[in-house]
This record gives structure tokens, C-alpha cells and sequence, in this order.
């Protein structure tokens, strides 16, 4: 900001959606010293040194992506670049889900949060060994694998980046165990004083010659541990043990008395979502709270940079193409107002991280975090993993972005091409 201007930058002219001060107008937003310094229908042509002309785009609190998997190297194929995911795609803050561990926290906290341009937070893995392959060994998982006391001394000595536990309740899991490392998960959550994110939806394969798990009443046990602090996740799972009642089709009452009580949801994207079940847990009037891409190694195209060159990074490369703006396209096309998907990834994760002071709004004073966005109308194809394709009126894409008040460029590998669909 030089002596004649009072503010860095002035993006001018978008239209301005900040649900949690509820603004909608056309005008102009400001950036001084990396923070949020007006919002006004205009602002002087000589107020800053650089002004950005974002006519006919949507401005809007910085994108916070729930659920990230980004512990690159150490979580092998499954986790992927924090940039890739983060500014590079239009994000402006990752919540890695479960990646690092008790163990692997310091790790996470010098190779991936502090170098990334993207603001990188973690909910800490329940188990020892955090999410080592995307959890693909389910041996690595068992409650002797959890350390109680030990993970909480260190999410509370993090608690800058520690913002909450994950950890899973699914009927491969159950089949072993039962619901024990859901309670000591619980139990490290309430010593931290934070949130415990709880995967729904099948995981592992069930123990072989054991009882089957009725995944009904496996979410029957589940749900009276938790509390309304707490985060069920995949509620669009095509996967049994998740909303929808294996029995009825339905979503499963205990699923009601759950948000009640005060719980919230988060779709965790992935390889968890199915239209259909989506369809059917918004006709039941469930919005989600939070949005999260669940991007990794294993549902995404991912290019590695090595000694030789770009490669591919895991046998399922390319299967899902897909980022957070896509995923706001689908439940925009679901029937989802504007508005309230804007919530999922702005006003609503922050308050779940306990930042709503510092991010998810465009207040004056907080963190110049900012989403330049497109929607594009036309006739776009999306689809799900289950196969079914849906034809989208409007897709939501990514111009650029502003960290901290730094302008960002969108040019992750990992964005799809929007597909358009002939009339």
C-alpha cells in the first residue's frame, strides 16, 4: 500500500455474497495489509494501488474445504498437494481429515502446513499410525492402536492447528471391535476440547466367518455418544451404515434425534456420494452443514513430479475428477439455495474450527481470505460414483482466489473440465 492509496487492492464491481454478515450487493470489496478493509457499492478509483475489475463474478468469503487429505508423502498414494487442493483450486483453508497422527503431527506441521500457501489444519487421527494409505490395512486400527492420553497431551499442545479428532464408525470395523475405538475417539475429543468427526459408510470388508453387523443398528449405537458438538460425515453415502435405513430406505430416525441434539453434518464428497441418496436425505428436509471435497490419491488424477518426470500416482488415477466448486455444483443442482451452499464452505466450517472471528467472512479487520467465483449457465454434465449422470443448468468455477490478502491463480490439475451437454 503505497503513501497516496489507502488500500493494496480493490476487487470492483463483483457481486458480494457474505452469508454470515448477510450481504448480497454489487460493489466493491478492499484489501489492506492482508486483511478485509471495506465492502461498499463503490469505493474511490484512486483508493488503492491495484484495482481488479470482477464484473459479473461472485465475491465471497474465502472456500474452507471440511475434508482434505494432503499429509503428502507420508500417507502415501492417498494424500495429495495441500496447494493443489487448496489455492490452486480456489481454496482458501484445508482441514486434513485424520492424516497426521499423535506421532506424525510434527511432521504434518513442517512439510505440509507451514510451507502451504493454503491456511492447512488437521483433525488428528484417533489411531497411532493416522490415515497411512487412506486406512487401507484395517489391522492398523484396532483400539490397542489408540493411545488415549498421549493424543490428547499433543492435540492440546497444537491446538493452533488441531481443530478436532476423526475417526470411524462402519460396519468392516464393527465386525472386529464393535464401537471401542468410537468411545476412546470420543474420549480424546472431550480431553481436547474439540469436535469428533465420525466417518459413515462402509470402509472395511467385514471379518470373514463373523456375525454380520446390521449397519442400522450399528448408527442405533453410535449416535447416543455422541454430542452436539459433533460431526456425522457421507450422509450421501451409496455405502451401507450411512443415513439411509438399509431396512426402509429411508433416513433412519436416529438420524433426526441426532440433529436435534444438536449435531451437524458434513458431506465428505470422495467416493461417498450418490445422487440418489442425496436426493432422498434433502427430500427429507437434512441440509448438510458442511461441505468437504475428500479429495485423495485414490478418486482423483494426481501427477507426481519425480526424477522422471510426471506420473501417474496411484492405480485408480483419473477415476473421479472432481474439486470443492464441483461438489458446490451438485448440491446447487440437488435444489440447494445459493445461499446455503455458500454457508457449507464459508460461515458454517468456520464456526465448526472455532474461527469465525479470524475466517468465513468478510468483516472488516479478518483475514483477507476471498473466493472469486463464476457460474456459469449452460447444460453441464456431472456424475457420481455410482455411474448416474445429471445434467447441471449452472456450474460453479473458480476464477482465483486471495490469501491473506495475496492474489491467488487457479490452475490445479485437479479441476475438472466442465462437460457440456448438447441441447
Amino acid at each position: 500500500m503505497s503513501e497516496t492509496h489507502t488500500f493494496d487492492l480493490v476487487l470492483r464491481g463483483g457481486r458480494i455474497l457474505d452469508p454470515a454478515n448477510g450481504l448480497d450487493l454489487v460493489g466493491d470489496l478492499a484489501v489492506a495489509k492482508g486483511r478485509i478493509a471495506a465492502v461498499a457499492e463503490r469505493l474511490p478509483d484512486d483508493a488503492a494501488d491495484t484495482i481488479l475489475d470482477v464484473t459479473g463474478k461472485l465475491v465471497t468469503p474465502g472456500l474452507i474445504d471440511t475434508h482434505a487429505h494432503v499429509f503428502e508423502k507420508v500417507t502415501g498414494r492417498f494424500g495429495l498437494n495441500p496447494d493443489m487442493v487448496g489455492v490452486r483450486s480456489g481454496v482458501s483453508t484445508l482441514v486434513d481429515q485424520g492424516g497426521p497422527s499423535l506421532m506424525t503431527l510434527p511432521a504434518f506441521r513442517r512439510f505440509i502446513a507451514e510451507p502451504a500457501r493454503s491456511r492447512t489444519l488437521c483433525f488428528l487421527s484417533a489411531y497411532l499410525v493416522g490415515g497411512l494409505e487412506g486406512h487401507y490395512y484395517p489391522q492398523l486400527y484396532r483400539p490397542d492402536c489408540v493411545d488415549v492420553d498421549a493424543t490428547i497431551r499433543v492435540g492440546r499442545e497444537n491446538r493452533d492447528i488441531v481443530k478436532g479428532i476423526k475417526a470411524h464408525a462402519e460396519v468392516g470395523g464393527a465386525s472386529r471391535w464393535g464401537l471401542d475405538v468410537i468411545k476412546q475417539a470420543k474420549r480424546i475429543a472431550d480431553g481436547i476440547g474439540v469436535p469428533l468427526y465420525v466417518h459413515l459408510g462402509q470402509l472395511w470388508p467385514e471379518v470373514e466367518g463373523g456375525e454380520a453387523v446390521d449397519p442400522d443398528m450399528l448408527v442405533e449405537e453410535l449416535v447416543p455418544l455422541l454430542d452436539s458438538r459433533d460431526i456425522l460425515a457421507h450422509p450421501f453415502t451409496r455405502h451401507p451404515g450411512g443415513f439411509i435405513s438399509t431396512r426402509t430406505g429411508e433416513v433412519h430416525p436416529v438420524i433426526y434425534k441426532a440433529l436435534e441434539r444438536g449435531l451437524t453434518v458434513d458431506v465428505g464428497h470422495g467416493s461417498h456420494f450418490s445422487f440418489e441418496m442425496a436426493r432422498r436425505t434433502l427430500a427429507a428436509g437434512i441440509l448438510p452443514y458442511t461441505l468437504g471435497a475428500d479429495l485423495h490419491g485414490y478418486n482423483v488424477k494426481a501427477p507426481v513430479t519425480g526424477a522422471g518426470g510426471d506420473r501417474e500416482a496411484n492405480p485408480f488415477y483419473g477415476v473421479a475428477p472432481f474439486s470443492l466448486t464441483h461438489a458446490m455444483t451438485e448440491l446447487l443442482t440437488l435444489g440447494m439455495a445459493l445461499g446455503d451452499v455458500l454457508k457449507t464452505v464459508t460461515s458454517n466450517p468456520a464456526a465448526m474450527l472455532g474461527m469465525a472471528d479470524e475466517i468465513g467472512a468478510l468483516t472488516p479487520g479478518m483475514a483477507a481470505d476471498v473466493a472469486v467465483l463464476e457460474v456459469k449457465a449452460g447444460r453441464w454434465q456431472l456424475s457420481d460414483n455410482s455411474g448416474e449422470r445429471v445434467t447441471a443448468p449452472e456450474m460453479i468455477v473458480p476464477a482465483f482466489s486471495l490469501r491473506d490478502g495475496v492474489v491467488q491463480e487457479v490452475d490445479s490439475p485437479l479441476l475438472p473440465k466442465p462437460i457440456p451437454v448438447a441441447a
